[in-house]
Order: C-alpha cells, then structure tokens, then sequence
C-alpha cells in the first residue's frame, strides 16, 4: 500500500460583523475571519493538507480567489471538491491533526461538531479527525485578534 503525507496551513484576518466558520461551524463571535470565501481557516488547510499530499498545488490554485465562482462559497463545498481530486487520484483520508490558533472565542466545545462535518465529507470516521486549539498567548497579531492560523497534517493511502 502506498502512503501520503501532506500539511497545510492557513491565515484570516478578523473583522467586526463577520461570520466565524471554522471546521464547517458558525462560531458565534464579535469578529469572523476575512476572505473571497467564507473564510474557514481550517477548512482551507485542511484542503491544503490533502492537495499537497498528491503534489496538486494549492487551494488557490484550484479555487482562485480571482474567479467570481467562488465568492462566499461554503468552505464544504471546496473540502468535498478537493476530496474528489483525491479520489480521482485512487487515495483516501486515513486520518487528519489539526490545530486552530487563535486568541478569542475558545472553540474546544465546537470541536466535536467540527470533526462530524469533516468527517462527514472526507467519508471517515470522527475518530479520525482531530482538532486542537491555542492561543498565541496574547503576542503578534492572533494574540491582538487581528487573525488566526490552522494548521493541517494529513495521512491519505492509496485506494487500489
């Protein structure tokens, strides 16, 4: 059997007024992140993680923040589209760790709901997606809640 390994990884700057999706849930928040999308920072690296894994370039390079089609689309949607790439190229999620840094709102309690959407898409069980949360201990800009970062580690296996 042939084994991938990928990482992404991915930044938003927080606004006022926005909506919060991180994982694929609305977090409710003062401040969402920024983005052509609906911004969901660990959905994103979580794309990044699995086309970097198969050596497809990145989420920009397939969903270009240039092209019209994809403004405020549900980040589900881009996972489950690059899910498909996956599978076209004969592998599937063995397992994904993930980690959102971020100073403010906690997320921990939305995590289990996080890991069911993703879980959901990827055709994996919850047991393996796991979800980690920190803050940067007030320093740099997640500390100032300006942003906030995940970051994806993903294992796919071929298929065949």
């Amino acid at each position: 059997m042939s084994y991938r390994t990928g990482f992404g990884i991915d930044f938003h700057q927080l606004a006022e007024g926005r909506d919060l999706w991180i994982g694929g849930v609305n977090i409710p928040h003062h401040k969402g992140a920024v983005g052509h999308s609906d911004a969901d920072v660990l959905l994103h690296a979580i794309c990044d993680g699995l086309l970097g894994a198969l050596a497809l370039g990145d989420i920009g390079t397939h969903f270009p923040d240039t092209d019209n089609t994809y403004k405020n689309i549900d980040s589900k949607i881009l996972l489950a589209r690059t899910y498909h790439l996956i599978q076209e190229k004969g592998y599937h999620v063995i397992n994904i760790d993930a980690s959102v840094c971020l100073e403010a709102p906690k997320i921990m309690k939305h995590a289990p709901a996080m890991r069911a959407s993703i879980a959901q898409i990827l055709h994996v069980s919850v047991e393996d997606i796991s979800i980690k949360a920190t803050t940067a201990e007030r320093m740099g800009f997640i500390g100032r809640e300006e942003g906030l970062v995940a970051y994806a580690s993903v294992l796919l296996q071929r298929t065949n």
